[in-house]
Formats: C-alpha cells, structure tokens, sequence
C-alpha cells in the first residue's frame, strides 16, 4: 500500500527495504483539531514534528533545528533563482507547516513572500506549532489561491505551487490549479523573468505518471519551456515552467548555480547539489496524456487509474 502524503509520498527505509508505505503513530499528538477541509494532528516523535492532514503527513521538521527535517522536494522550490537570479516577490500556494516559508525567511530575508491559504486553522497551526513568523516580508492570505491570482493586480519573480487536497484517491491537486486557464493566469501574473515551480505527487515513469504527463502537457500550452527536478526521498516532481523561449542543459545550470553561490545570493548548503536531479525531456507518458481544461479535467480518472 501507498500512503498518500499532502504534497508528500514517503519513502522510510526499514531493515535495509524499501517500503512504499508510511505510517504516523498518534502517541505524541500535541495538537488536534477538526477544520472545514482537513482534520489535523500535529505529532511528535523524538526530534521530529510531523503535520498530518486526514491521516497523513504533509510536513516533516526537526524540532533541534527548524531548518532541518523536511522533505527534499521542498529544496527544489529554490530552483527559480537558476532562470532569474533577480527575485524580489515570491507567491506560495499552501502553507501547510510552512517550510519553504522558514527557508526562504532564513536564506533570503530581504524577499517578500506572500502565501495563500485557504484554510485558517493550517495557518495558526503553521505559527504556533512550525516556527511560522508572520512578518511585513511574510505575509498569508486566507483565500482560494486561483481567486487570490485572479483579484491581485500585483507582479511575482515566482510562483510555487504546493496545494493539496484529498480525496477517496488520496491527495490530489484541487483540479482549478491544474487546468490551462490557470496556468495562463499564473503566467499574467509572473514578472518578464518570472518562473513557476510546480509540485506533483507522482513519477516520471510508472506510478501516477498519467498525472505527471498530463500537468506537464498543460504548463508546456503556457510556458516555452518546462523542466523536472524528481526527489529521490519521496514520490514528488517538481516542474519548473519558465517564460523564456530558450532551452537550457544542465552545464549553464550548474554555472548559474555556482555564480549564485559565490555572488551569496544563494546561501542554502545543498543548492548546487539539488541542480543535479534536472530532466529536460519530456516524461515518457507525455504523448498518450491529457490536456486539462476548466471544462475538461479528468484528475479522478487519472488518479483511479494510477498504478
């Protein structure tokens, strides 16, 4: 059995296996509580908070030291500084316990980060219980984050997408951020240079690649080019979709990584290791995928069929 995680699937290594399953034991629980669209329970177990959300988990984080502890997909959140090393604004979509929010606070103080969340319990958990510093450079709004994109009239060096519901599949991208008319609204409201990172639960081949090769069709009828970067911690991809015509390969990456380094631009430890994980080609499922439009956005059949 797969366990679903809100924007996560675990992989625990357990007597030298690898299991496709995760389980959150409920003796630590520190905080429950029911909200209109998830029930919640806040965990801890040795060291290690864990967010849950229905049952499983969404976030993982050190309690030594909030910067550690969390999934490595969320590293992949700092890929837009390769394709525009000028970011001012950044907008997150989900805060859940907010750890590419801590890391953008610790790494880049001087960026203003807007999150939209649409649930309000998620965000008093996220302050009270992950290190969340609501600041005048980290601001959240309680909204729908396509309603948010549709009302701002502001201008963003980067999107990051990492909303998740569930449902009787398990987690799932809430079909209104995965059509094109959304992407085209993301892609108004992106600044010249500006790139959006995309997070989806699934994998470039086997398992939930339909998803996979269905959401890269999609961003790539709105954006020039769209890359990947594949955790290897966890069923997560997150797609990189940028305005600019021109395809680049992992050799400018790692020199645009290594002039970001030097020039303290980029101060997360791991950065340049993280480039590494790029794909450029698109996922083998790509040619049998769907489009998906406001009108047409099958995700349950995808889903039901994912193997």
């Amino acid at each position: 059995m797969i366990s679903l995680v809100n924007g996560v699937i675990a992989w625990p290594l357990i007597a030298a296996t690898l299991l496709l399953k995760f389980s959150v034991s409920y003796g630590g629980t520190v905080f429950e509580a029911a909200s209109p669209y998830h029930n919640i329970r806040v965990v801890d177990q040795g060291n290690v908070r864990t967010l849950s959300f229905d049952g499983t988990m969404e976030t993982r984080m050190s309690l030594q030291d909030p910067l550690k502890g969390h999934f490595e997909y969320t590293e992949y959140f700092h890929m837009p500084w390769l394709w525009n090393g000028q970011i001012t604004n950044v907008l997150m979509m989900g805060l859940g316990g907010a750890s590419a929010q801590r890391a953008y606070a610790h790494y880049y103080p001087d960026i203003w980060v807007e999150t939209v969340e649409i649930d309000p319990v998620v965000f008093k958990v996220a302050t009270n219980y992950f290190n969340f510093k609501p600041a005048a450079t980290q601001r959240v709004h309680i909204s729908d984050g396509r309603v948010f994109l549709r009302r701002t009239e502001a201008k963003y060096d980067a999107i990051i997408m990492d909303a998740y519901a569930k449902n009787r599949y398990g987690s799932f991208i809430p079909y209104h951020l995965a059509t094109k008319e959304f992407f085209q609204l993301a892609a108004e409201r992106l600044t010249t240079n500006g790139v959006i990172a995309y997070n989806v639960i699934g994998t470039l081949q086997g398992w939930r690649a339909d998803i996979l090769g269905s959401i890269y069709r999609t961003m790539k009828s709105v954006f020039p080019q769209v890359y990947f970067f594949p955790a290897t911690d966890s069923l997560n991809v997150v797609l990189v979709g940028t305005k600019s015509e021109k395809k680049v390969g992992l050799p400018t990456l790692l020199q645009k990584a290594s002039d970001l380094i030097q020039t303290k631009r980029v101060t997360m430890p791991t950065f340049r290791s993280r480039v590494y994980a790029f794909k450029s080609e698109p996922p083998l499922s790509y040619s049998r995928s769907l489009l998906l439009a406001d009108d047409f956005a099958p995700v349950d059949g995808l889903l039901s069929g994912a193997k």
